[in-house]
C-alpha cells in the first residue's frame, strides 16, 4: 500500500513575487532559497524552506497560463498543498479504487525525473492536492 511520506510544499499564487517577498522574507524572516522559471507552467516560483517544508510563491509569467487564470478568478492565496508519496502509481491506483476524482489519472514526469499528479479539489473538500514522488 502506498504511503504519504510528508508535506513537501504549500504553493501560494501571487501577482508579483517581489511584492510577496516583502512579507514572507522581509517581515517573517523566511530565507529565499532561489527563484526558478517554470516554462511548462508559464510561471516563476520562489522557494522558501521552513521546517523541512517549502512555501512556494507562484507568479504567472503569461496571461494565458493556468496560474494566471486562477489568480484572475480567485485572487492571490493558497493554490495547493503537495504531499510526497513513496509510490505515486500505487497511490493513484488506490485513489481510483476509492472513486476519488483525479485531474491526472497517470503521473506526469516533471523536471529531474520527479513524478506528480493532482487530485481534483472537489474530492478534497475544496483543496487542490498534488502528489509528488522523487526519483
Amino acid at each position: 500500500m502506498a504511503k504519504i511520506k510528508k508535506i513537501d510544499h504549500v504553493a501560494l499564487v501571487v501577482g508579483d513575487i517581489e511584492t510577496a517577498l516583502s512579507f514572507w522574507r522581509d517581515a517573517l524572516g523566511l530565507k529565499l532559497e532561489h527563484i526558478q522559471d517554470a516554462p511548462r507552467e508559464k510561471s516563476a516560483i520562489a522557494f522558501l524552506p521552513v521546517g523541512g517544508v517549502e512555501v512556494e510563491l507562484v507568479q504567472p509569467t503569461s496571461d494565458d497560463s493556468g496560474i494566471a487564470k486562477y489568480l484572475e478568478k480567485r485572487g492571490p492565496g493558497m493554490h495547493h498543498i503537495c504531499l510526497e508519496v513513496d509510490d505515486i502509481e500505487a497511490m493513484l491506483t488506490q485513489l481510483k479504487e476509492k472513486d476519488v476524482q483525479l485531474i491526472h489519472k497517470e503521473p506526469v514526469l516533471g523536471d529531474g525525473g520527479k513524478k506528480y499528479a493532482f487530485i481534483h479539489p472537489k474530492a478534497a473538500f475544496g483543496v487542490l492536492v498534488e502528489l509528488y514522488e522523487l526519483p
